[in-house]
């Protein structure tokens, strides 16, 4: 089948298409710079053409409040008329595991303003609630320090591989639609700053890890279940100590 990836370009969108055509499907990544804009329509109709499935993995250039929201509304919006315009029969989309008990984040309330545009729209669909990705921990910390000062929240964190995220994602695309969420997560659960901290002295990195009950997450406090997911979530396989070591 033909499966539309917008985002495609990016990190979880290449990986993807590269998983979808080793089985033989027609996957096109579908970006920017291989002109398709989604919150200006550009290229749209023309690479929806004989789509079946569209998968949307991209995100906001911005991170400020009002450019995010932006974006997932309007890009959401365009890219659901131009799919019920081309008869697209299945619409996949890439989110986050505690989305919805993270609306006090701007960043996290665009999220769910996108994946309510889904549920409206009359596409079939399944978003994938992912939790954070190995690749982004020391992103994690980086938005939570201040000077040399990480400060952290004590509560549960479950981490996952981008390439489980693309498999799931892939194994979703080419299903039956689930009107509804599927969770993904990885193997091990960890407290969030005692992570941080592991990973930043295996970086040799100097700044102290402080733990914070009230520090934010991307702006949004947390419960010590905010972050991972619910007993039905799939499970990766790849423990996040293998993949550091690999990253040596």
């Amino acid at each position: 089948m033909k499966v539309v990836v917008i985002g495609g370009t990016g990190l979880i969108g290449s990986k993807l298409v590269g998983k979808l055509n080793e089985y033989g499907h027609e996957a096109v990544a579908a970006s920017p710079n291989t002109g398709v804009n989604t919150l200006t329509g550009e290229g749209l109709a023309e690479v929806l053409e004989g789509a079946s499935v569209v998968v949307d993995v991209s995100n906001s250039p911005s991170w400020v409040d009002e450019d995010v929201m932006n974006f997932f509304r309007s890009s959401t919006a365009n890219l659901l008329k131009a799919e019920a315009d081309a008869g697209v029969t299945h619409h996949v989309a890439l989110s986050v595991v505690g989305t919805d008990r993270l609306q006090e984040s701007g960043y996290f309330r665009a999220k769910q303003a996108q994946e309510e545009l889904i549920k409206a729209s009359d596409i079939p669909y399944s978003i994938v609630h992912a939790t954070q990705f190995f690749e982004f921990v020391s992103g994690i910390a980086d938005i939570s320090t201040e000077g040399d000062t990480v400060r952290l929240a004590p509560v549960k964190f479950q981490p996952i591989y981008s390439d489980d995220v693309a498999a799931a994602i892939g194994r979703t695309a080419v299903g039956t639609p689930v009107n509804g969420v599927l969770e993904v997560a990885g193997p091990d659960v960890f407290q969030l700053d005692e992570l941080i901290r592991q990973v930043l002295a295996n970086k040799d990195d100097a700044r102290t890890v402080v733990t914070d009950p009230s520090a934010p997450y991307s702006g949004a406090g947390l419960e010590d279940t905010t972050l991972v997911p619910g007993p039905d979530a799939h499970i990766a396989e790849t423990r996040f100590s293998d993949w550091l070591e690999q990253q040596q």
